[in-house]
């Protein structure tokens, strides 16, 4: 890791500790985050892969402003133990960063499978990632939503992306029609904030009782603090709808997989956007939390599901930002995912595209 938000909080690498991280695309703006170190140095050349997490986003997020490709897997799929059972309450997985499909097939092969004493497990795997690039994914039903259930405004830019993607997954023979998924806003927002600040709250307090004192405001930055302060005002009956809650829409997601094999839209509301109002030291909350939520509407909905969901890099603007389309397929489904991402690659190849760095 070079870089990555206190507690991985903030969908832009600015942080006290590091400094700020830069898009290679353009320097004024974000690599996004929380993975954004690592989406940077892959995006730059310094690595061909890296990896990264995703909470409500962490992975997809830079590699939609980086150019690259990312895969959020199935809730469980890859191991966080020995001492982490789940992250912010079953939201947060891992994985990686990377130039092509095929290195993040070969790296979730690599990385898959519970753990001894893992709490939960994703589905069995049929037979490696690797396999299913290159093999067709057949004809897919396709879902398009191009508005986030929020409501929130989308960038013109971010709507072209997903209907570009979508009259060339009709080329590809795929069946596309615009469509939303279930799912209330404000309620599965308010779930995944509890799930979130009350699982930073405790994990910084742990380590403060381990330092043998009490978590002081001067020990994290802006951002932190408020999530710590709203997680004291939580009870335990919130974390029990919180996860209620949750668990309701994954299962309203599988009704909805029944129909369409796959749900795509841009993956982020906004281009890569300037620097500034989502660094972590930001004393005014309400910029924050604006600006956050304007630029992720879509991301975290899959992260409460726990489905699969992917960013790929199959569009640039004029002033050649890069922007990705996000792709989401049922529980367990990453094979039907990587077989789909390696025809998009195959169709509109992103691997050659790097940006022009200055010296």
């Amino acid at each position: 890791k070079t870089n990555t938000p206190e507690m991985g909080l903030a969908a832009s690498t600015e942080t006290a500790l590091h400094g700020v991280t830069r898009n290679p695309w353009d320097l004024a703006r974000t690599p996004g985050g929380s993975s954004g170190g690592a989406g940077a140095v892959v995006a730059s050349g310094i690595v061909p892969a890296a990896q990264g997490s995703d909470g409500g986003g962490s992975i997809r997020i830079p590699a939609s402003c980086c150019g690259l490709f990312g895969m959020k897997p199935t809730r469980g799929r890859v191991p966080l133990g020995p001492i982490v059972g789940e992250g912010w309450g079953s939201l947060g997985t891992s994985h990686a960063l990377t130039r092509s499909v095929r290195d993040s097939a070969a790296l979730l092969d690599a990385t898959h499978g519970a753990a001894p004493g893992d709490p939960y497990a994703a589905p069995p795997v049929a037979r490696p990632y690797l396999q299913e690039v290159g093999t067709p994914p057949g004809r897919l039903r396709v879902a398009l939503q191009v508005a986030p259930l929020s409501g929130s405004p989308v960038d013109a830019e971010c709507i072209a992306a997903a209907r570009e993607a979508a009259r060339a997954m009709q080329a590809l023979g795929h069946e596309v029609e615009e469509a939303m998924p279930p799912g209330d806003s404000e309620e599965l927002g308010r779930a995944a904030w509890v799930l979130v600040a009350s699982s930073v709250g405790a994990t910084l307090h742990r380590r403060a009782k381990t330092l043998g004192r009490v978590l002081d405001e001067s020990d994290v930055e802006a951002v932190t603090w408020r999530t710590v302060q709203h997680a004291a005002m939580m009870s335990a009956a919130d974390y029990a709808d919180a996860l209620l809650a949750i668990h309701l829409h994954g299962r309203r997601m599988a009704v909805f997989h029944e129909r369409y094999d796959v749900l795509m839209s841009p993956t982020l509301g906004q281009v890569p956007v300037p620097l500034g109002p989502q660094r972590m030291s930001n004393p005014d909350g309400d910029e924050y939390v604006s600006a956050l939520l304007r630029f992720t509407p879509f991301t975290n909905l899959f992260n409460m599901s726990g489905e699969p969901s992917m960013s790929v890099p199959l569009h640039w603007t004029p002033n050649d930002l890069p922007v990705g389309v996000m792709f989401s397929a049922g529980f367990g489904r990453e094979d039907m995912l990587y077989r789909l991402a390696s025809q998009l690659e195959a169709a509109r190849p992103w691997f050659d595209r790097v940006p022009l760095l200055a010296p």
